[in-house]
């Protein structure tokens, strides 16, 4: 029984402590006065009865009511019912204090009337009780408020005493009645079971508040131990809503501060660390705001904001859609009846209350499932005399299958969590309908589930349940309680609350507790039950998808072992990589467990080194693979095998098994050891239970000899230990019921004698795993201390899974170490830090489990003994397990070097590890595994290389190569990998290379740590070279002497330090010989004289007439940088494209050129990273470049690099605006004056505005402004492409005389080819005009009025990539640039062009551009390359490649430059010239330049034309290759930014879609992409051609012989060129018609380039190795494929592109032998193949014309209807028809010619051949022998013979008529050496002698009869 109230207090207003603004509350009167024995008067009541503070107000308010709750330190709640009404506030009348206006009248006393009050003050009537009854108390505080206001004649002491008197039961059910003594009649209604809460209907008020989904928030919120904080205008919603959120969470109880009402005062209470339900009243919204960290629940608005720093963990599915569906129903219940025909007639609204408990229901039902199996994992350390139990939480989560599940995680580590197992953990005790519901059998509840008939009336059962607890009795008496009259609180004159009498109360008080005192209390006897345990845990995912094929592991798995135990070495070695992979299964790391336990219970413990080997081994893999959630279970199951198995190494040292696999994680994790050994005591303590106390065995059992292993946790529950034992299913819990229901029963003596067992048995259990953990943290290399590199200072107690308290002696520990003597001084910090940890883990079991502190202490002085032994003992094992031989390591295998190449570091013996790509490993597509691999990693002046054989025995001998150079090494780190062929944790290292590799590897235990670290200094070292000479393409085989490179300069040099840097660069590189007045090369001094300067005007003209030179205009030095110049692939191109002559001013042009090559850089004085020389107008003065280029980025001022050949508009480049500078460019002016407008301009800036309109005047206007395309400026077009490409691809240049000291390879540069290229038609002037109409960019003023031309505000819209549809190919585009067509379009960022308004009569356009800047490249790249190459196979299948691919955004930037790159390819297709301006014009720029050049113009798509545009566009313009590729110490930090890669990857999207326009194919521009970044050639090493010449590698100087020339790529692809089609593409066949490729370039048509995914490990990379020995490969598989035509191609190993080789290439390799077998020189691929095109062509033409109209020639298959994918296709002929001639048929030279194979192309509509080989034949006098091929037509009688054997043209012929004779003869002078003199024979005809020769007797012979024998036919 329990008082009804404890305390009744009266506050009031303190008008004294009015400070502030806020007033006070004081407390007028309490009762009864002195406090209560054990329940404290609650302070602070005058704060909380009202929570928005001490207000006085205007008017009267009606009464209000709520019920406050607040905490005791016991955290006991009192439940405080406020009734607060307003008073006239007697003392405050009159006085202007409050708040009212300042004018106020003062006629108060007017008329002498008494006015009515006008300020009321607040006072609350508060009834403090341990009850949680507030209807009950609204009804006692409203009496006392009715007697009060209406002045009833019942004394108000009388009222407040009865309140005390009244008792009333806990619960049960029952009613009591009682009376307050003032004509009322109340009523309590007591619950049945106090356990479950009591909500009303609060709950359905929440819901109705705030919905479903943010009511489940708000509970997942708690239950996660958020903070939630609700917000409403009402004090009594927000206690209901406090309360339905904690009644939600039941069984749980919430432990945290529980405020549903917050005063003001308390505010900052929010902003605690704690979790929290808090309430405060809306008008503190603002102050709530700011809170970062707390859930806010608005209960008027119905909303919920979770702040973003929030993750809230959501329900398990399927949990959380059931409750979800649940919900609704229950909701809203004409859901499912809204869409019926016929709905039924309205039912009534449901009743709130019931409402209120079907929700709670669905509530309790998804406990029920969350917690389902709870007690299965429960574990009972101690029974009496107070059950101790443990929650095995691992083991829980782990067998629901949601050890991920971080929601069920966080409530299972939560206090509530910790709480319920406490509460509910005893067997034996008082239950309630929770644990009732969660014994159900689940498969009973699935079956629920699925019928919602069956559930709706279980969830009906359920609700009802709950309802009769809070109302049991259907009749509710009587009740009844007097109410104020209405408006009673609104009276004019209401008399202030009296002063009770405090004597009076005291003495009835009194009265009333004696009447009570003989009353005895009954106190209810709680009914206590054993608790049923319910089924174990299932998964809560059903069944997960079987692994594979599993019985077939177990299997494996089992014959595995039995072969280890019979020694069958053989077997073993077969299958044990079979076995270790099938222990990635759970169900195979079972069964190996269980399999080991067997073979120790038949003794068979004893090992020999092979078979310890093995288990070990195996042992590790299922300890390192099994995942978090069975870690515990694997773990624990091993364990006592780990002490069970052992070694001999010698007589009286044995080696166990522990010794070997100490170095898992989770030997030093102590949750594990704590539920380890709890499970063990719990069936110790079973065990003990069970067997009656005569028989029972010896308490320290070591039940590793005895019986079976311990519990092992498989699918049976194991926390409750069902190993089942003799007595079949009792459990550890069953028992303990038993124990706990008889113990009141039993003597005093016998429970001593229970406990003290108990004890003792945990002892003994302490003992013994306290010496199991020092067998596992003891390393067996004491040098290696597992502890202190494992858990650095983790707090051991924080993190532990105990329920019980942590109350540790922490000092215990430390006074037990100090005071053991075994202490040696090296070992001791190992020994310590395992001293410490088994004390630590001892400490806590032995204090939560009761066992006495003599014992613990015994326990601790025990522990440094046991690790000293073990210490001492370890020794031993460790001296001699060093001594076995070491197992068979195979050979290290020493890579093959390029030449040149050195070996860094010898190999270091490691093994490769498989990385997140799936082939090698035989992954999903099956195949071998070749990874992992044994061997050896190297590191070179150029590669890091790894060399070994793949570890499965069954995958046979191969070389495993991966290698990569070391520049682009991207990412090197150290990481420790399981090694899964050895025991242990190794140290590895993780390296990623920017070619798309990663070589993972772990280290040999021969290699140890300090050579690990010297391997990467050196790697280090090479990574980053001092200077460009120490790298690989300078460096290789030399060991020169190291130059120091000049230092790095500053941004800003100054010219002056510039000019000594290039003259001492130059010195260096003994480029320039120095003239007497060198150093004024570069300064810009204006002087007069004769001696002028480059920079002056009158400087050098090269024009048409070809006049002669003031010879002393260029200095020797400048002559011949001048003439190195011209050799510049830059000058070539220009030549070749007709861009002018080099001339300084626009004085001497006469020929009416539109642009000139100026040769004012020549010495980078202009702009650092341009070439030597460039395009500008021609009318622009050299003088005024400088200040044009101050207005660019980096001075990159725009200049010419290509043009159109046959539009004439021209492509320009240029870095971004200075922003400053542009903006005078665009002023508006009147258009046709060209003066500038104001003269406070800056130079530079009117120097740009000049430079711009010289070039729009430049630029020749080939459309019309209708839109009709006209040339209006017709130039004579150059060389056609077509004619170009049948001579030389370079325009031949032809000598000028001059008379002018100039070298020949200036002349030869400069002034060839006038007539071609120079000469132009003059204009029409009236054609001139209008070009100056329309092209002349006047002096631009931007001015707001001017708004953009509609259209072409369009054009740029489009043009800016607005709408992403293709442009290529949409007529759209092309009509809306031509309905009004800029001539000159300017495309820019669009930061720069910003604010630009443009004249609309200008035919000028402005485009910004959005692109991808450096930084987001770099981004992309790297998750293109982590997608392209994991570094460990995602746990997560969705992670697909191509998912990865897509996040990294590469395609859809591609996507993004070739659209830009065809816009541009349009415009200046179509007439207009394009200046592209973006960044710092080197990086988009230059690939968008390219590619625009490349779609554009059939030259750069042949293998000569690319590398002219990448010499000129990439090298020359400037791209800085080292910085970008991250080659330099310099670029360290700033990473790999593949510029140049996009770029090449663009090349290849056009390559896949016009394969029959490129004359170099897919391995060419991998090759590029592979060495642009190896530095195995110069070409790339630097950032632009100044830093070149600087280090003197910019000319190939062929005087110098020094030898650092370094290796040049191109020289190099040209050798590779000429020796084999490796760069060349088959089908080259260009279209002459359309010299404009338009790639689709939708997303979807671009593919993933093959150079991201590609390996080949039986090589290594093919772009390295196929330089080094084509030959001698090539040879090797000859032999191969002679034996065996088949061979296996593995996708990962072998180099797929050569195993499938294509007709063509066959077929000329099959020439190239049987060349060879005939002795003769091989001739040329490229000659083969032109003859062999040239026949075909010669066919067709005898064809006859008309065929050849229709068809174009491709290669050497005549297509023209083909689809480029079907030529493809063709390539691949069948090797069969293809092998048939390739054998010798007889050793007389009757081999024919391969070539003649070609019957398929060659129509050879001939004779017939009866005989033909090769015969020497010598010539008519005094000429030399030749070998011919010589056909002999017995049909035409006629001995013909041609150059070669493919030959079609006959050379001469012999008629077989006019024989005479056929003699052996003599050889003559000049006959072939090496063939035997009986080979020679002559033949005589009427006219002369021939002689000839064949290649041997026989053959000799042969020929001379086949002649005789057709001479004798004729």
């Amino acid at each position: 029984m329990a008082k009804l109230a404890d305390y009744f207090i009266v506050v009031g207003y303190d008008p004294e402590k009015t400070g502030s603004g806020e007033g006070c509350g004081k407390i007028i009167q309490r009762f009864p006065k002195k406090d209560w024995e054990g329940t404290a008067f609650p302070q602070g009541v005058e704060m909380f009865c009202q929570p928005g503070g001490w207000r006085l107000s205007r008017e009267r308010k009606a009464p209000t009511f709520f019920t406050v709750v607040l905490t005791d330190i016991e955290s006991d709640r009192h439940y405080c019912s406020c009734l607060t009404f307003y008073e006239a506030e007697v003392n405050l009348q009159g006085s202007k204090t409050i708040e009212e206006d300042d004018d106020e009248d003062e006629d108060e006393e007017e008329n002498g009337l008494i006015q009515p009050a006008q300020v009321f003050a607040p006072k609350s009537l508060i009834l403090v009780s341990r009850l949680d009854y507030p209807e009950i108390f609204r009804g006692c505080l409203g009496l006392i408020y009715t007697v009060y206001i209406d002045s009833l004649n019942f004394p108000l002491e009388g009222l407040v005493a009865n309140l005390f008197a009244c008792l009333v039961p806990v619960a049960g059910g029952s009613q009591k009645l009682f009376s307050l003594g003032a004509g009322d009649r109340q009523l309590i209604q007591t619950p049945l079971n106090d356990s479950l809460p009591i909500t009303c209907k609060s709950v359905a008020l929440l819901f109705q508040q705030l919905g479903i989904q943010n009511v489940l928030s708000l509970f997942c919120a708690v239950l996660t131990e958020h903070k939630v904080l609700f917000h409403s205008t009402s004090y009594e919603r927000l206690g209901e809503a406090s309360r339905a959120l904690e009644a939600l969470m039941f069984p749980l109880k919430y432990s945290y501060p529980y405020i549903p009402i917050l005063p003001s005062r308390l505010l900052e209470v929010l902003s605690s660390p704690t979790p929290f339900i808090i309430g405060v009243h809306s008008m503190f919204q603002s102050e709530i705001q700011e809170l970062l960290d707390v859930i806010i629940a608005d209960l008027d608005g119905g909303t919920i904001k979770i702040p973003e720093c929030i993750h809230l963990s959501q329900l398990p599915e399927p949990l959380l859609h059931n409750t979800q569906t649940a919900l609704s129903l229950v909701l809203h219940p004409d859901l499912e009846i809204a869409d019926n025909a016929f709905p039924p007639p309205r039912t009534a609204p449901s009743n709130l209350k019931l409402l209120d408990k079907e929700v709670r229901a669905v509530f309790l039902r998804l406990f029920a499932q969350l917690f389902q199996g709870y007690r299965s994992c429960l574990q009972l350390i101690r029974i009496h005399s107070e059950p101790v139990i443990h929650f095995h939480k691992t083991a829980f989560l782990g067998q629901r299958g949601l050890i991920e599940n971080d929601f069920l995680t966080k409530v299972l580590d939560g206090m509530a969590f910790a709480g319920f197992v406490s509460e509910r953990g005893p067997p034996y005790r008082a239950t309630d309908l929770f644990d009732e519901l969660v014994a159900f059998d689940p498969e009973h509840v699935k079956e629920k589930e699925a019928n919602p008939a069956i559930l709706q009336k279980h969830m009906r059962e359920l609700s009802e349940q709950l309802f009769k607890n809070e109302n049991p009795n259907p009749h509710m008496a009587f009740q009844k309680v007097p109410r104020p009259s209405e408006g009673s609180h609104l009276r004019v004159h209401q008399v202030p609350f009296p002063l009770l009498d405090d004597a009076k109360v005291e003495a009835l008080l009194q009265e009333g507790m004696a009447k009570h005192s003989y009353a005895t209390a009954s106190t209810r006897v709680e009914k206590k039950c054993v608790v049923p345990a319910g089924p174990p845990v299932v998964s809560i995912v059903g069944k997960m998808g079987s692994v594979f094929n599993s019985a077939r592991r177990l299997e494996v798995v089992r014959s595995c072992i039995s072969y280890i135990f019979d020694n069958k070495t053989l077997e073993t070695e077969k299958t044990l990589p079979a076995a270790l992979r099938a222990l990635k299964g759970k169900a195979a790391r079972q069964c190996l467990t269980e399999e080991l336990s067997l073979h120790v219970q038949q003794n068979r413990a004893i090992l020999d080194h092979q078979q310890f080997d093995y288990i070990i081994r195996m042992m590790n893999c299922a300890l390192q693979d099994c995942s978090s959630s069975e870690e515990y279970t694997v773990a624990a199951a091993l364990l006592p095998l780990t002490t069970a198995f052992y070694r001999k190494l010698v007589v009286g040292v044995n080696q166990f098994a522990y010794t070997c696999v100490q170095d898992h994680p989770i030997w030093t994790n102590q949750q594990f050891w704590e539920a380890t050994f709890y499970s063990e005591v719990q069936g110790q303590i079973r065990s003990l239970y069970l067997t009656a106390p005569e028989d029972r065995p010896a308490t320290i059992t070591t039940r590793l000899r005895v019986g079976p292993a311990p519990a092992q946790w498989g699918p049976l529950d194991q926390a409750s230990a069902a190993v089942l034992g003799q007595d079949g299913q009792r459990t550890a819990m069953d028992l303990a019921a038993e124990q706990l229901r008889a113990w009141p029963t039993l003597a005093k003596e016998k429970q001593q004698e229970l406990v003290k067992n108990e004890e003792s048995t945990v002892f003994s259990q302490a003992i013994h795993y306290a010496s199991l953990m020092v067998y596992l943290l003891v390393p067996l290399d004491t040098s290696k201390n597992k502890l202190l590199r494992a858990a650095p200072a983790a707090d051991w107690e924080s993190g532990s899974n105990s329920i019980v308290t942590n109350s540790i002696q922490g000092s215990v520990a430390e006074s037990f170490d100090t005071e053991s003597g075994f202490e040696d001084s090296e070992n001791s910090d190992v020994a310590n830090s395992v001293v410490r940890f088994v004390a630590r883990f001892i400490d806590k079991v032995c204090t939560e489990s009761g066992v006495t502190q003599e014992h613990i202490k015994s326990l601790h002085s025990m522990i440094p003994g046991i690790v000293a032994m073990q210490m001492e003992t370890l020794e031993a094992v460790h001296r001699e397990s060093r001594r076995l031989p070491p197992i068979q390591k195979p050979k290290i295998l020493r890579p093959a070097l390029l030449p040149g190449e050195e070996l860094v570091s010898e190999g270091l013996r490691v093994v490769l590890d498989p990385d997140g790509r799936e082939e090698a490993t035989g992954g999903l597509l099956g195949g071998p595994h070749i990874l992992p691999a044994e061997g050896a990693l190297f590191l070179t002046t150029y590669r890091i290389i790894f060399k070994g054989t793949p570890h499965d025995p069954l995958v046979g001998e191969q070389a495993v190569i991966r290698s990569f150079p070391v520049s682009t090494l991207t990412k090197e780190k150290k990481i420790s990998i399981q090694n899964q062929l050895q025991q242990n944790m190794q140290e590895g290292l993780q390296l990623r290379s920017s070619t798309f590799q990663l070589i993972k590897v772990a280290f040999d235990e021969e290699v140890s740590s300090e050579t690990v670290e010297i391997f990467r200094k050196h790697l280090q070292r090479i990574r980053y070279p001092q200077s460009i000479f120490s790298t690989f393409a300078f460096a290789a085989g030399q060991t020169a002497p190291q130059l120091s490179l000049p230092k790095q300069k500053e941004r800003n040099t100054g010219f002056r330090t510039l000019s000594k840097t290039i003259v001492k660069g130059a010195k260096m590189a003994g480029m320039i010989t120095m003239g007497r007045g060198s150093q004024t090369t570069l300064k810009k001094t204006e002087r007069s004289g004769s001696r002028m300067t480059w920079n002056e005007d009158d400087d050098i003209s090269i024009s048409d007439d070809g006049e002669p030179l003031p010879s002393s205009t260029l200095r020797a030095s400048e002559k011949s940088t001048m003439e190195q110049l011209v050799e510049r692939a830059c000058f070539r191109d220009y030549q070749r494209l007709g861009l002018g002559t080099i001339t300084a001013s626009s004085s001497r042009s006469k020929s009416g050129e539109q642009f000139r090559i100026t040769a004012i850089n020549r010495l980078y004085s202009l702009c650092r990273s341009y070439p030597g020389l460039l395009v500008v107008p021609q009318s622009v003065q050299d003088s005024s470049l400088h200040k044009v280029a101050r207005c660019y980025r980096h001075n990159r001022l725009p200049v010419v690099c290509w043009k159109h050949p046959r539009t004439k508009a021209v492509l320009l480049r240029s870095g971004g605006f200075h922003g400053k500078s542009v903006v005078g460019l665009f002023k508006s002016q009147n258009p046709t004056s060209t003066a500038p407008a104001s003269s406070s301009e800056s130079s530079s800036s009117l120097e740009q505005e000049k430079y711009l309109q010289a070039i729009l005047s430049s630029i020749p206007i080939y459309f019309k402004l209708n839109g009709s395309n006209t040339l209006s400026n017709r130039s004579l077009v150059g060389l056609s492409p077509a004619s170009e490409r049948r001579t030389s691809r370079m325009p031949k240049m032809a000598p000028v005389h001059l008379d002018m000291p100039f070298s020949n390879s200036f002349t030869r540069g400069v002034l060839g080819y006038r007539d071609k290229l120079f000469t132009h038609s003059h204009q029409k002037p009236a054609s001139k005009e209008r070009v100056q109409n329309q092209g002349v960019w006047a002096s631009l003023r931007s001015s707001s009025r001017f708004s953009p031309h509609p259209s072409t505000a369009n054009v740029g819209a489009r043009l800016a990539g607005k709408d992403l549809a293709p442009p290529a190919g949409s007529d759209g585009l092309q009509a809306q640039l031509t309905k009004q067509q800029a001539a000159f379009y300017i495309f820019g960022e669009k930061s720069h062009l910003r604010g630009f308004k443009l004249d609309s009569s200008l035919n000028c356009e402005l485009v910004p551009v959005d692109f991808a800047d450096t930084r987001q490249v770099k981004a992309s790249f790297k998750k293109l390359l982590r997608a392209s190459v994991p570094s460990a196979t995602s746990s997560d299948a969705e992670d697909s490649f191509l998912k990865a691919l897509e996040e990294s955004e590469w395609i859809l930037q591609l996507h993004k430059l070739l659209q830009l790159a065809l816009i541009l390819v349009e415009l200046l297709d179509s007439g207009s010239s394009v200046l592209l301006s973006l960044e710092d014009g080197w990086d988009v720029t230059t690939q968008v330049v390219s590619l625009v050049q490349l779609l554009s113009d059939p030259f750069y798509r042949t293998l000569e034309g690319f590398q002219v545009l990448l010499e000129k566009d990439w090298l020359s313009f400037g791209h800085k290759f080292s910085q970008r590729s991250n080659l330099t110490p310099s670029s360290q930090g700033s990473g790999f930014t593949p510029i140049f890669l996009q770029f090449l990857d663009c090349v290849h999207q056009v390559l896949e879609q016009h394969p029959l326009e490129f004359e170099f194919n897919q391995h060419y521009l991998k090759f590029l992409a592979y060495h642009h970044i190896s530095n195995r050639f110069k070409n790339f090493l630097l950032d632009s051609d100044y830093e070149r010449l600087e280090h003197g590698t910019l000319f190939e100087d062929k005087g110098d012989k020094q030898a650092r020339r370094g290796i040049c790529i191109w020289e190099c692809i040209s050798r590779m060129h000429r020796r084999s089609p490796l760069f060349f593409n088959y089908l080259y066949n260009p279209a002459e018609a359309e010299p404009v490729l338009k790639p689709s370039i939708a997303v979807p048509n671009l593919t993933t380039w093959d150079f991201y995914t590609g390996e080949t490990l039986s090589t290594g990379p093919s772009y390295d190795w196929r330089m080094m020995a084509v030959r001698s490969e090539s040879s090797e598989e000859a032999d191969t494929i002679a034996t065996s035509k088949r061979r296996i191609v593995w996708p990962c190993y072998s180099s797929v592109a050569r195993a499938q080789p294509d007709a063509i290439t066959k077929l000329l390799a099959d020439m190239e032998r049987l060349e060879c077998e005939l002795g003769q020189a091989p001739e040329r691929w490229q000659a083969t193949l032109e003859r062999v095109r040239l026949s075909i062509q010669e066919d067709l033409k005898q064809e006859g014309n008309l065929r050849k109209q229709s068809v174009s020639i491709s290669g050497l298959i005549p297509t023209s209807s083909l689809q480029a994918f079907q030529r493809r296709s063709m390539l691949h002929l069948p090797d069969s028809s293809l092998g048939e001639d390739s054998s010798p048929t007889s050793a007389n030279g009757l081999n024919r010619r391969a070539a003649t194979l070609y019957n398929q192309f060659t129509p050879k509509n001939e004779e017939n051949r009866s005989f033909e080989g090769i015969l020497y034949k010598r010539g008519a006098l005094l000429k030399g022998w030749k070998p011919r091929w010589f056909v002999l037509d017995i049909t035409k009688h006629q001995l013909r013979y041609y150059d070669t054997g493919e030959d079609t043209n006959c050379r001469g012929h012999i008629d077989l008529a006019e024989v005479e004779t056929v003699l052996l003869a003599t050889p003559t002078i000049g006959a072939p050496k090496h063939i035997s003199e009986k080979a020679f024979f002559d033949l005589k005809t009427t006219k002369r002698v021939y002689n000839f020769c064949a290649s041997d007797a026989p053959n000799a012979q042969l020929w001379m009869d086949k002649i005789q024998s057709c001479t004798s036919d004729a």
